[in-house]
């Protein structure tokens, strides 16, 4: 069975430990991580593992295209959603899935048996 095929965009409070627990998974294939800030510990545990990442998260769903199966947001920028949308439709891209912030924030929570918070606050997907 094909592992689920991920990238990631957000590297921070949310995005380190859901790192953490991607990389962990056998059944997970991390193909790059996303943030503007390159110093933060999710940019350096993806470094450490061999990750790709870039302060662009366009050029890892170009590189990739539709091969790409879940692309998590844990931003919490409109901005950020906006553009990956209408990345998504500009490519044609029909096959991969966007997966928002706060459904990131329910299955670490799942895993962790108590309610994980975000810092972004309630940040509707609009």
């Amino acid at each position: 069975m094909q592992p689920f095929r991920i990238v990631v965009i957000g590297a921070g409070h949310t995005g380190t430990p859901l790192l953490q627990q991607l990389l962990a998974a056998p059944f997970v294939t991390l193909l790059g991580v996303a943030d503007l800030d390159l110093s933060l510990p999710g940019i350096a545990l993806a470094r450490s593992r061999g990750i790709p990442v870039t302060t662009r998260f366009t050029d890892l769903l170009t590189e990739h295209g539709s091969t790409v199966d879940i692309v998590i947001d844990v931003t919490g920028e409109p901005a950020v959603r906006e553009a990956l949308r209408r990345h998504m439709v500009d490519a044609g891209n029909q096959q991969t899935v966007i997966l928002h912030e706060k459904i990131a924030l329910l299955l670490m929570s799942l895993s962790a048996g108590e309610r994980i918070e975000g810092r972004h606050g309630e940040v509707a997907y609009a």
